[in-house]
């Protein structure tokens, strides 16, 4: 019997990366996994990764017709949802003086916007004694030159989790704030814009952080597996940072 044997799990932006890493693993230990991500291909492509019957629904959590779309799928096929990974996130660099209300307004309208209507929608189909994990970074607590409208939609989710917790207190529902440090995923090298900007952005994490790398994908999905499961089952309103330290020093 796995960790998340029987259980209902939804995770956002689990066409790639950390979401799909973590498909993979919360399948394994036998959840019944429904993923959602905006391309379509690329989310057929995960799901098909997973296996384990996983169910894949394209989404955007910014869009609130696509959200009320998704869950009403997971309400007739599934009834119920055990755990919610709000995952789905995304930025990009620009300078104080280069921000432009679009930059600002996507990134927001992703991270911020998106995750509070995940969890908001998803509440009818959450079980109490739920567990839900948002997707923070260490650049909520850490500064980052020209990540700051990133760096602040982050700080944003790490107190929703700290006012939810209070409202969802009667219904016994944790959410608890997972922290990837830098990861090996295509959302992450995807932030340079050339090969040789990639690279530097290697050496300096390997430079800063004191474990001296990237982290995989599969091990912030351990991290996160720990979240979703009964192991936790008295951690709330934490944040769990998986960065090899480099938020730590």
């Amino acid at each position: 019997m796995g960790k998340l044997a029987g259980k209902v799990v939804v995770i956002t932006g689990a066409n790639s990366g950390i979401g799909l890493a973590s498909a993979k693993r919360f399948a394994a230990e036998g959840a019944r996994v429904f993923m959602t991500g905006r391309r379509a291909r690329e989310l057929e492509d995960a799901v098909n990764a997973v296996g384990h019957n996983a169910v894949g629904i394209p989404s955007d959590i910014s869009n609130m017709q696509d959200l009320d779309t998704l869950f009403a799928q997971v309400k007739r096929e599934a009834g119920q949802i055990d755990v919610l990974f709000a995952n789905a996130g995304g930025g990009d660099f620009a300078t104080l003086t280069d921000i432009t209300e679009a930059h600002y307004d996507r990134i927001f309208s992703t991270n911020v916007k998106g995750t509070l209507f995940t969890v908001q929608k998803a509440l009818p189909l959450l079980k109490d004694g739920a567990s839900i994990i948002l997707t923070g970074s260490t650049s909520a607590t850490t500064g980052v030159p020209a990540f700051s409208v990133y760096s602040a939609s982050k700080a944003a989710i790490r107190n929703f989790a700290r006012s939810w917790i209070l409202e969802l207190a009667p219904r016994k529902i944790r959410v608890n704030v997972l922290v990837p440090g830098a990861t090996s995923t295509p959302g992450w090298h995807g932030l340079a814009s050339d090969q040789e900007f990639n690279q530097e952005m290697i050496r300096a994490v390997e430079a800063t952080t004191p474990l001296g790398r990237l982290a995989d994908p599969a091990e912030v999905a351990a991290a996160a597996l720990f979240l979703a499961s009964d192991d936790s089952s008295y951690v709330n309103g934490s944040e769990l940072f998986v960065d090899g330290g480099a938020a730590q020093i």
